[in-house]
């Protein structure tokens, strides 16, 4: 037998679970304050009785750690944000589906952490989704593995002059991968998300694709997701609208069926990533701000507050607008200059090509439109030759290649060519 235990606070408030186990069945149990005793109970069972909150907090916290159940060809372990998406993929994953919510580090400083995806409101709001549902729901500690894999990268692409998409590289690199070990764990023949996106077939392989409501496509953010992986993964949102999805909630009567969406960046949990990264300790240096002459203009309090195609915030009198060109750490320098001088013709990219192509419409910032472009294969990912030239672009920021809706590659962008 092994021991698991678990605890939670709440406004003072602490309680204490410890179970006994021996495989996946709960052998003893101390867990007050639960509608039902626990002896008896397989893991996957536990994991949807309910409670007083604090209890089911720290039953949540136990199960967490130790969790696995013997696999079923008709479960569906459902990533669960606490939002009205994910709570339709939920419905959609029928009565053998289990939740899942990481939980995630915040910025303690952040001025709005109840719409990050992954705060303990959010999963106490995922939980109950699920127990509403007679559903089993577990919560993984991620937080310590999430601030080394994801934010401490952030704050060291800026410091290196760059712009990155955290979100891109979470999906890419740690969100799924956490995900589907625990589908694995749980016996789950499949995980299933709230994202707005398909999978099609090309090649032989299969590619996450444009969803089809436009406004919410989501494919660009799950666009470094490893093909290798897509075969165990479900969009059930990805032919429908965002409006239809709220009014299955509403037919369903989920609580969270008008629940606002989520931001991006969750770490931040809604304050400004500049102030975010001064108290991550990103130097507050005065330097220069130039021209591409070198001459120098103004003054600016930390380089790492500008990206390539900002305009506001520069403090500089020019004949024209200036805008920033891009950042020089080494020398604590900002250059600005014309926007002709913004425009790039070729882009160069560490990442991968999932299908041939030599042709594709790219992506080069969550926000921008797809511009056409030849594909060139390097050692380390491609090269783009942009059909027009493109304002803005920046090292750090992920290009997204799409062939008729279908990521077809993805990557970093690493060095940029003037038109």
């Amino acid at each position: 037998m092994r021991e698991i235990v678990g605890d939670a606070s709440r406004d003072g408030e602490w309680a204490l679970v410890r179970l006994g186990v021996e495989g996946d069945r709960i052998v003893s149990a101390d867990a007050a304050g639960l509608e039902r005793p626990l002896e008896g109970l397989s893991l996957l069972e536990a994991a949807a009785v309910r409670g007083e909150p604090l209890a089911v907090d720290a039953l949540a916290a136990a199960l967490g750690r130790a969790f696995r159940a013997a696999p079923h060809p008709e479960r569906v372990a459902v990533a669960m944000s606490g939002g009205v998406d994910s709570a339709v993929a939920l419905l959609r994953a029928g009565p053998k589906a289990i939740g899942v919510t990481l939980r995630l580090w915040l910025d303690p400083e952040g001025p709005d952490a109840s719409r990050a995806c992954c705060s303990p409101a959010a999963v106490v709001t995922a939980r109950e989704t699920c127990h509403a549902l007679g559903l089993p729901h577990v919560t993984l500690d991620a937080r310590e593995d999430f601030r080394d894999a994801i934010v401490e990268p952030f704050v060291r692409s800026y410091a290196r002059g760059e712009t990155p998409n955290p979100c891109t590289r979470c999906n890419g690199r740690f969100r799924f991968g956490e995900l589907l070990a625990f589908a694995r764990r749980a016996g789950a023949a499949r995980l299933a998300t709230g994202h707005y996106a398909r999978l099609v077939e090309r090649d032989g392989r299969l590619l996450v694709a444009r969803a089809l409501d436009e406004a919410k496509d989501q494919s660009y953010m799950l666009a470094t997701l490893d093909p290798s992986a897509l075969e165990r993964l479900w969009f059930p949102l990805g032919d429908q609208t965002k409006d239809e999805t709220r009014a299955e909630a509403e037919r369903a009567r989920l609580a969270v069926a008008r629940r606002a969406d989520s931001q991006e960046a969750c770490f931040l949990a809604g304050g400004d990533y500049r102030a975010f990264l001064e108290r991550q300790g990103l130097p507050i240096a005065s330097g220069p701000i130039v021209d591409e002459s070198g001459r120098e203009l103004g003054r600016h309090d930390g380089y790492w507050r500008f990206t390539p195609g900002q305009r506001r915030g520069l403090g500089v009198t020019a004949a024209e607008p200036f805008y920033a060109l891009r950042t020089e750490p080494r020398r604590n320098a900002v250059v600005v200059g014309p926007r002709e001088s913004l425009a790039a013709a070729t882009v160069t990219v560490a990442g991968r090509l999932y299908v041939t192509v030599e042709r594709c419409t790219a992506k080069l910032r969550a926000r921008s439109e797809p511009v056409p472009a030849r594909v060139r294969p390097t050692p380390r990912g491609f090269r783009l030759e942009l059909d027009r030239p493109v304002h803005g672009v920046a090292r750090g920021q992920t290009a997204v290649l799409y062939d008729e809706g279908a990521v077809v590659g993805a990557g970093t962008i690493r060095s940029v060519g003037a038109a």
